[in-house]
């Protein structure tokens, strides 16, 4: 951690600090945003939304594209210029500038301290520090704050849904990635203690569990897959056990499970009878990136990327109703037009249900910077846009086939008790990344729903990504 000396903010009497928190980036991120606060509600520390009036700000960060380097960067200045006191952490906080110094120092040498991504120990020490809680026996016991969860902590999201992270870093080195300088090796936590989270999460209220990793096939390499415990009962630290024991907690509380970041691992495989069978939702997200060999080698990603049209073909045999989610980088150093060609026709053949594309961007400290045949910009826009036309043509056609169906949908907002209409996803759609199902004011006087209630819609339209259900 890099700090800067400050004398600490003055405490009024009787008053615990207040901390203004402001979260950027990937569930990854927002899950290490709320170890923070539920460790900062613990110490009796009040939290805020907003800098204003606050003792300190922390700022959690995104270092992995410029958009998100950019945009951080941009929180930490409107932060120092509306409250003066930063604390700053997340992946930007481990980012060098060109000179091997801190990145966030260099351009912002006003925070308090600078602390990489999972450092909740160091930003706590931070927080003592710099804005030190005086200690009153009568208000350090202070009851929980209303989106905190019993035995789990504070959650930044709905209640009704909650990402449960299972490991910590990556052990490959993809060559346009610089997130396992940023967050390590993997590190995967033991399966009971997973398990136990997610228990407490689904008694808690939560409808949806969304599995969250750098790498979520990888679940166990770490530790050889060793036996761990659950209830008293050993069980195997790999994904297809941690899936399956998942998948039956949530159904014993009428819940989903989905799977996030899934690398398309041969063992994968296994995976797609619990998505069959109910146990899992049938749903991939799944960040093949591209489809040609020889740009796959050169991204040096993991797993047999040749075969991957082969095995979402499998999958799709074993589980008809699985729907593939993905991301892909479009002028990639030495991609040419035929390499390109070839991926278009994979997102067709495929029937990519859902994709996103980035327009190759060099990252300061990656390895593909030094490859030969970098594409100028406008080539790489190009290509980007010409994918995302196939790949929502594909989306849109896709769609459209719900039409007709009757569908489960999990609830996410609701006007007037549903009378007037909501908002909710089915099994194919993440929050925030994916579509939604707009619901129409139900013909029955007497039907009513709330957030996080799960109910039957006839799906009536497909517009856009997005469909619009009439609740039944």
């Amino acid at each position: 951690m890099q700090e800067t000396t400050s004398p600490a903010a003055p405490a009024q009497a009787g008053r615990a600090p207040t901390i203004g928190f402001v979260s950027l980036g990937c569930p990854k991120a927002l899950t290490d945003a709320e170890l923070i606060l539920t460790r900062l509600s613990a110490e009796g520390y009040r939290t805020s939304k907003t800098y204003e009036g606050a003792d300190l700000v922390i700022v959690n960060t995104c270092g992995f594209i410029d958009e998100a380097v950019k945009e951080s960067l941009d929180a930490i200045g409107e932060a120092l210029a509306a409250n003066g006191r930063v604390i700053v952490t997340g992946c930007l906080g481990a980012r060098q500038d060109a000179a091997g110094g801190n990145l966030v120092r260099q351009l912002h040498p006003a925070v308090l301290a600078v602390t990489g991504p999972h450092a909740a120990d160091e930003v706590l020490d931070a927080v003592h520090r710099h804005a030190p809680k005086p200690h009153d026996p009568f208000t350090d016991l202070v009851p929980p704050p209303a989106n905190a969860i019993e035995g789990v902590g504070v959650k930044l999201t709905p209640r009704h849904y909650a990402y449960l992270k299972i490991s910590e870093g990556c052990n490959h080195r993809c060559t346009f990635c610089i997130i396992p300088s940023m967050r390590g090796d993997l590190v995967s936590r033991p399966i009971g203690e997973v398990l136990t989270e997610a228990q407490r999460l689904l008694e808690g209220g939560v409808k949806e569990l969304l599995i969250v990793s750098q790498d979520t096939s990888a679940y166990g390499v770490d530790v050889k897959y060793r036996t761990g415990f659950w209830n008293g009962r050993p069980v195997r630290t790999r994904l297809l056990e941690l899936a399956r024991e998942l998948g039956l907690l949530a159904r014993a509380h009428g819940a989903w499970v989905r799977l996030h970041y899934v690398y398309p691992y041969p063992h994968v495989d296994e995976i797609i009878p619990l998505m069959a069978e109910g146990l899992v939702l049938p749903y991939l997200d799944v960040p093949f990136q591209h489809s040609h060999p020889d740009v796959l080698r050169r991204m040096k990603r993991p797993a047999s990327g040749e075969r991957n049209l082969e095995r979402i073909q499998a999958w799709r045999r074993a589980c008809p109703e699985l729907v593939v989610r993905s991301t892909f980088i479009a002028g990639f150093p030495g991609e040419t037009e035929a390499e390109f060609q070839h991926l278009l026709d994979f997102v067709r053949e495929a029937q990519i249900d859902r994709a996103g594309c980035f327009a190759y961007s060099p990252v300061e400290g990656a390895a593909a910077n030094a490859l030969p045949g970098a594409l100028p910009d406008e080539v790489r826009q190009e290509r980007r846009s010409r994918f995302m036309a196939v790949a929502e043509a594909v989306a849109v056609e896709r769609l459209k086939r719900r039409v007709g169906a009757t569908m489960q949908v999990l609830v996410d907002q609701a006007v007037s008790l549903g009378k007037k209409g909501g908002v909710g996803r089915t099994y194919a759609d993440a929050p925030e990344i994916d579509g939604t199902v707009r619901l129409l004011p139900p013909e029955k006087a007497s039907k009513t729903y709330r957030a996080g209630d799960f109910i039957r819609a006839r799906i009536v339209a497909a517009e856009g990504h997005d469909l619009i259900g009439e609740p039944v």
